[in-house]
């Protein structure tokens, strides 16, 4: 029971997070919302016995890729003096966001140890069949390959969009050209002289 009630629990949390990371209005906002689809959907997933799928959304997503997201959103022209002067209004939203992540873990672990929330023979892999790392591997490269490779597109796509959007182009910026580097030869940036003793160095 109260895994099917943990699962749900994950699922609206997830769901919810992921419109507002959509609808935010700020950034930051957004990559924090993000963090908590995160943290939901490893709950999803150690609800259904893959702990190595969850350990990677934690560790992975949430510890390199939102902190990337992160590194991007501080690229863009952002008022941060604005939105430290709300850091002791939202302090208690914060604190109250960061309750529920610590609480939606306690459930996870307790609903892990009470069992699996899908019955077996309903998309539930079998137990004590093969290790999670193995099943999955096999159904991203024969079964879903099509569907894997189109979110590699996917975001190679979210990736180039992020490079535009961040690139800028400033008028005194001085841009490498790879050409006239290419075609300078070693007497025009090094001088070979012979001077006498005591005028070797010109300050």
């Amino acid at each position: 029971m109260i895994a099917l009630l943990a699962f749900y629990l994950f699922a609206t949390l997830t769901i919810g997070s992921a419109v507002l990371v959509i609808f935010a209005r700020n950034p930051v906002h957004s990559v924090l919302w993000l963090i908590v689809g995160f943290f939901n959907a490893a709950g999803l997933m150690l609800l259904t016995g893959a702990e190595f799928i969850a350990m990677l959304l934690v560790i992975v997503y949430v510890g390199a890729v939102a902190v990337l997201f992160l590194f991007v959103v501080m690229m863009l022209d952002i008022d941060f003096a604005s939105l430290r002067s709300g850091f002791n209004r939202n302090l208690p939203f914060g604190l109250l966001i960061a309750l529920v992540l610590l609480s939606e873990i306690v459930i996870a672990i307790g609903a892990h140890q009470a069992g699996p929330a899908l019955a077996r023979g309903n998309g539930a892999p079998p137990a004590n069949a093969v290790p999670n790392i193995e099943a999955l591997g096999n159904l991203l490269y024969t079964r879903y390959l099509p569907i894997f490779e189109l979110a590699g597109f996917v975001l190679l796509v979210a990736m180039i969009g992020a490079i535009v959007l961040t690139h800028r182009s400033r008028g005194d910026s001085r841009g490498q050209n790879a050409s006239r580097q290419i075609a300078r030869r070693p007497e025009d940036a090094v001088r070979i002289a012979k001077p006498a003793v005591g005028e070797g160095m010109t300050l």
